[in-house]
């Protein structure tokens, strides 16, 4: 318990051992401890994530039963019929056309950071800055309008005292209703959560107007008479404010470190962008297949460093894994994490090479999944990618970023639902003429 409280991501990683993947973990006191069988293979990941398995291995583990409580049975929680009747609403929302459609508030939210940075010319917290951002761009895209400031900063506290507690909760095996000091902090932060969502979702209810803020589409959703309730639409707006900026501020803080203890690499990503753009703002279609160089840049990062390193399920019968005999009922832990740095898989895996991801077709889609895959993938990675490719694009084409002097490419870690630095990532930030 104290090792996985220290650093869960480090913890589990250090489990891994060539040929060694598939661990049994005993976390807890005797009688009261629980036990989980985490696994470091993309073979494991394709049993655990694939169309033809996944129905086997249900979201219904500790860590999955604590997201759930916290913030509800949205399309992240949900399983079975549930699961299929949410994403039938939902999924439509979510058309190619419709999403690429965003990247106008996305660069009108650019333009103002992009001012701040000029104003502000210093050294400056990347990951603060990047989940700020984030968060202006998600609230624009889920609500039609930025939160205050005031707002945000109640907003990025709470889902951060929320994300820590999840691995506390899952390993502490005691009631949710016990009114101990960390229930009370989650319950706390759970109803200032839920009270923003519940304003926005009654002034949609009230709305005459149809808006194509994803809050108003939300609430219009129809799959024949079926409909979201009250309840479930404040469940998908909390997963996606959730995933829309805790996940994607992840990738671009450290994709921009990276980036500023390599200016070499920084340069062709600068030099691609003028190329192709210019001094304009880009549009859907390039970012899709224009700016291959910095996209490989933002692949290379969510490699090293996945906003989602760990993933769970519950095996609902008798399993073999990496030939071991799973029970039934058995917690089994996914090491994205590991995978993404095993050397048998991407060599060197500890240098950050963007090469890895240019006309390269051997990568496996087992091998690098910093959106989940399968059938429950994450809904929103291509507007995540969309964001995360202009962000970086035209942050790199008008500043440089330098890393601060003796820092290195490896970042402490720590995660809850999401990966965070476990100290700040700092970088000096000078506009380009």
């Amino acid at each position: 318990m104290r090792q996985i409280s220290a650093s869960q991501v480090g913890f589990f990683a250090s489990t891994y051992q060539p040929g060694r993947d598939v661990v049994r973990l005993k976390v807890g006191p005797p009688g009261l401890g629980v036990e989980a069988f985490l696994t470091h293979s993309p073979e494991a990941a394709e049993l655990l994530l694939s169309a033809k398995s996944y129905v086997q291995f249900p979201k219904e583990n500790r860590v999955y039963r604590q997201i759930r409580l916290i913030i509800g049975d949205g399309l992240l929680t949900s399983w079975g019929e549930d699961w299929r009747r949410q994403k039938s609403l939902i999924q439509p929302i979510f058309t190619r056309a419709r999403v690429e459609g965003y990247v106008d508030p996305i660069l009108e939210e650019l333009d103002e950071f992009k001012a701040h940075l000029r104003a502000e010319e210093a050294s400056v917290d990347l990951g603060e800055s990047m989940m700020r951002f984030t968060l202006k761009v998600v609230c624009r895209v889920l609500f039609g309008a930025g939160l205050t400031e005031e707002q945000e900063n109640r907003v990025m506290n709470r889902f951060a005292a929320l994300n820590g507690a999840v691995i506390k909760r899952a390993n502490m095996p005691l009631p949710f209703g016990l009114p101990l000091p960390m229930g009370n902090r989650v319950r706390t932060n759970q109803a200032e959560l839920f009270s923003l969502c519940d304003d926005v979702i009654a002034q949609r209810r009230a709305s005459a107007s149809d808006g194509d803020d994803l809050a108003s589409l939300l609430v219009a959703a129809r799959d024949g008479d079926d409909h979201l309730s009250d309840d479930e639409v404040r469940e998908q707006i909390l997963i996606f404010m959730l995933a829309g900026h805790e996940t994607t501020s992840m990738s671009l803080t450290f994709a921009l470190h990276l980036l500023g203890r390599h200016p070499d690499i920084q340069q062709k990503v600068r030099d691609e962008v003028k190329q192709v753009l210019g001094d304009q703002p880009p549009t859907a279609s390039q970012l899709i297949r224009d700016l291959p160089y910095t996209t490989a840049v933002l692949k290379e990062a969510m490699r090293l460093y996945p906003a989602a390193p760990i993933t769970g399920r519950r095996s609902l019968e008798d399993t073999t894994i990496g030939g071991y005999d799973i029970p039934a009922g058995s917690d089994v832990v996914l090491s994205v994490w590991s995978i993404h740095h095993r050397a048998d898989i991407w060599p060197d895996p500890e240098r950050f090479n963007p090469d890895r991801f240019l006309n390269n077709p051997d990568i496996g889609r087992y091998e690098w999944m910093p959106f989940g895959a399968g059938p429950r993938a994450c809904i929103g990675q291509h507007f995540s990618m969309l964001e995360s490719v202009a962000t970086l694009a035209e942050l790199v084409r008008d500043f440089d970023f330098v890393a601060p002097t003796g820092s290195s490419d490896q970042v402490p870690v720590g995660s809850g639902i999401t990966l965070f630095p476990l100290e700040p990532v700092l970088s000096h930030v000078t506009p380009r003429p």
